[in-house]
């Protein structure tokens, strides 16, 4: 298996040749970094944001676009399919770098946190180049692409940095595709310790509607009351406790429950990051058990909430 800041590159060489296509801009920093705005000042698009998710996954996943209906509404789904969970989704994908200089705040994504974490995840790898996701409502200057870079131990012209906003297509795309993510955090949270094996998932895209904070809490709803997730798994597993149904702060749209907190996401019960629906295989002794369910009345509430 090739390294996922490998990987990544790879697609970040993709998104390159494709720039004009995807409505990104590529820029390189006086320090050499290459920056990829994927829908900060450019205004990227869907198909941006399923490759700014394969990068934040290290290539390891499959990540395709359709539509479906929820309940006569039609909305673009993005699907995540990958045998490497663990890997992907929460040694990469994971938005737990908080990238913050004087000026700039943005969470980070990606296979770079695996260089900057030294193992810290279970997982290490050697690499020449490093490639991160951030989800930021401004561009990364030379400053942060210093910053990162030597977090990595890299040169600054081998880091690659992607930006997109939250109110962008791009954006909208790439917090929906993190449905399988959500469903092993919570997992995590919970002291479940049967081994994820495989993990497939289904979200609608949120269409933008407003400004980040708006699109920060449709875009959760996407995931809250509309996902499905499958794993396969080496053991047994309360699969009820996983859905965001099982969370106090269930019903209402996530942006009413974040006013309700006072804009303190420690105030809100982090159980309702969640997929909707979830089915677990336990593949040990053949048991399959569901819980949960889209409920696409909320969904249609989110997307008309102002």
């Amino acid at each position: 298996m090739m390294g996922l800041n490998a990987n990544a590159a790879e697609i970040v060489e993709e998104m390159k040749d494709r720039a004009e296509e995807l409505r990104i801009e590529v820029l390189e920093l006086e320090n050499r970094a290459t920056v990829l705005d994927c829908g900060v000042k450019a205004p990227g698009c869907t198909e941006a944001g399923r490759l700014f998710s394969l990068v934040s996954m290290g290539g390891l996943a499959k990540v395709t676009v359709s539509s479906e209906s929820y309940g006569g509404l039609r909305l673009p789904v993005v699907k995540v399919d990958t045998g490497e969970p663990y890997l992907a989704c929460m040694a990469s994908q994971k938005a737990a770098w908080k990238v913050k200089t004087d000026r700039f705040f943005a969470l980070g994504s990606g296979p770079a946190r695996v260089l900057a974490e030294k193992g810290k995840g279970g997982y290490t790898e050697d690499s020449d180049v490093a490639v991160l996701a951030l989800e930021s409502a401004a561009l990364p200057d030379e400053k942060v692409a210093r910053h990162v870079a030597e977090r990595c131990g890299v040169r600054p012209e081998n880091l690659t940095l992607l930006a997109a906003r939250t109110a962008s297509e791009t954006g909208s795309t790439q917090v929906s595709a993190r449905m399988v993510e959500t469903a092993l955090f919570k997992m995590e949270r919970l002291g479940m310790e049967a081994e994820v094996v495989h993990g497939a998932g289904t979200a609608p895209i949120a269409p933008v509607t407003g400004d980040d904070i708006h699109m920060m809490g449709v875009e959760n709803d996407m995931i809250i009351y509309g996902s499905q997730v499958s794993l396969r798994v080496k053991g047994d597993v309360d699969v009820e406790a996983i859905p965001s149904g099982s969370s106090s702060d269930y019903g209402a749209p996530f942006l009413e429950t974040f006013r309700r907190a006072g804009y303190d996401f420690y105030k809100i019960d982090p159980g309702i990051f969640a997929p909707a629906e979830i089915r677990v295989e336990n593949i040990l002794s053949g048991e399959v058990k569901t819980a949960g369910k889209i409920d696409p009345e909320m969904i249609k509430k989110a997307l008309e909430s102002r």
